[in-house]
Order: C-alpha cells, then sequence, then structure tokens
C-alpha cells in the first residue's frame, strides 16, 4: 500500500509494477486484498488504481494517459497518444474522444472502463516517431488532422513546445511522411527563428 501511495491519488499500477517486492502469486493476494478491503480499486482483471475521490461524486474514473502508461510498462514497452486524442491534448480540437487510442511497440490491447476504451495498437517504427513526448505528440495530431490544418498544428506546437521538444522534434522529422516534414522543420525552427529577432532587435536598440 505504502508503493501504491507513492504515486499518489489517480496513480494507475499492475502486478507487474510490484515484481520487485514479491513474487506474482503473492503480489496478486495482495492486491486483491487491498481492493476487498476498499484501499485499492480493481478497475479490471490485472489493472487496479488508487483513485481520486470527489466530495460527492466519490472515486473519479482514472485518466486514460495512467492507464495507458501503467499497461505500456507491464510489457516494458513504449507508448504514444495518436488520434483526437493527440489532437486535444494540443488543445486543436475541442472533441472528448470515447476511444482514447494509444500506439505502442507492445502489444495490442483494449481496456474498457465505464464508457470510456484505452486502446493500445501494436505500430510500427514508422509510425512511433518520438514516443511518449510531446515531440511524438505533435506528429500524431499532424497525422490525425491532416494537411489541411498543418498550419493550425504549427502554430499551436511553435508555442507550446520547450526548445528541448522542439530540439527533439527536428531530430525525428526525418522519420515522419514527406508530406509532414516541412510542418514539423518549421515548428523545430521557430524557437531558433524567434532568438534572432529578439537578438537583433536588441542590438538595433
Amino acid at each position: 500500500m505504502k508503493r501504491a501511495r507513492t504515486g499518489g491519488r489517480g496513480s494507475v499500477f499492475t502486478p507487474a509494477d510490484f515484481l520487485d517486492m514479491a513474487g506474482r502469486a503473492a503480489v496478486d493476494q495482495a492486491l486483491s486484498r487491498l481492493a476487498k478491503g476498499g484501499r485499492l480499486r480493481r478497475l479490471v482483471r490485472g489493472l487496479y488504481d488508487f483513485p481520486k475521490v470527489h466530495p460527492e461524486l466519490g472515486p473519479l474514473s482514472p485518466g486514460p494517459d495512467d492507464v495507458a502508461r501503467a499497461l505500456a510498462r507491464e510489457t516494458n514497452s513504449r507508448v504514444q497518444i495518436a488520434g483526437a486524442r493527440a489532437a486535444n491534448a494540443l488543445g486543436l480540437s475541442t472533441q472528448v474522444p470515447a476511444k482514447n487510442t494509444y500506439l505502442t511497440d507492445g502489444p495490442s490491447r483494449r481496456v474498457v472502463l465505464g464508457k470510456r476504451i484505452v486502446y493500445l495498437r501494436h505500430a510500427s517504427p514508422k509510425h512511433l516517431i518520438a514516443p511518449g513526448s510531446a515531440a511524438g505528440t505533435v506528429v500524431q495530431a499532424l497525422r490525425h488532422l491532416g494537411a489541411m490544418r498543418a498550419a493550425d498544428v504549427a502554430r499551436v506546437a511553435a508555442l507550446r513546445l520547450s526548445a528541448s521538444d522542439k530540439k527533439a522534434l527536428a531530430t525525428s522529422a526525418v522519420q515522419a511522411p514527406a508530406w509532414m516534414r516541412p510542418t514539423l522543420v518549421s515548428i523545430a525552427m521557430s524557437g531558433a527563428v524567434d532568438g534572432k529577432v529578439r537578438r537583433s532587435r536588441r542590438v538595433n536598440e
């Protein structure tokens, strides 16, 4: 229970997160006892959380990102939000998808949590660019929205990505489809261009 608490309320985990403490059978029994005692919550078979509790609504549903990351840890794989979820994360869409899709280099898995679905879809390396990073989210949002909204993606990403995120994007751009590369490069270069303009202004002043 102490280990479960370290992630704070809302953390999600699988038995694999505790296998450094005991064998699988012992971990399964301990988690089962804690769930039956109400200290943890069993979401589905092999997936638990330490839920956030609303004073009026009671235990809240876990965040899909937390669920996806827990599933990825179980198989020692990487995961990246994709599709409508990626666009929503960047503020490029107000749509809150019922099906939250993630790309992974691990096995595919589908978890139903009430009305929400978390779907991990196995993807080849060429589709899993900069997984688990803000740069990867930009690539997936651009893939979802398409060339027609590339300018919108560039505008938002240029403002939201840190310098290190842009550097990662510049490194990863070569792996993206040809139609994406100019947009990704323009995002990656936006900080450098702005910096040059600011320096030029200071010199002129």
